[in-house]
């Protein structure tokens, strides 16, 4: 699988939602520098794993609407937005925020992310 492949197969719709699923694609050692609107946040791979466990807590759906994917050896950068549906409203779809990310894939896993979102 091309680190494309890789990334473009995390972004899947619902897997962000799926500890067992996300943790395949982690790499053990993985970091990921995000700077958010509420500020910057680092993230090892527990962190991650933790993100997930309170995403599916708060969300019954999850999509992310890809518009840009550009990749360059292990470096892959993608644009999205996601969207949500809540469990408290699981017939509407909204936006939950959109994103930037340039990922390094090593040992055909994620291993660094420098990440930037902004709510809608």
């Amino acid at each position: 699988m091309t680190p494309k492949e890789l990334v473009l197969d995390f972004y899947k719709n619902d897997l962000i939602l799926d500890k067992s699923e996300v943790i395949e694609f982690l790499h053990p050692d993985i970091l990921i520098e995000w700077n958010s609107s509420k500020g910057f946040i680092q993230m090892n791979k527990e962190d991650v794993l933790n993100l997930t466990d309170q995403l599916s807590k708060a969300y019954v759906r999850s999509k992310m609407r890809i518009t840009h994917c550009i990749a360059e050896g292990n470096m892959v950068s993608v644009r999205y937005t996601h969207f949500v549906k809540t469990i408290e409203n699981p017939r509407e779809e909204m936006i939950l925020a959109h994103f930037f990310v340039i990922w390094e894939v090593k040992d055909n896993k994620l291993y660094r992310g420098y990440q930037m979102s902004q709510f809608s």
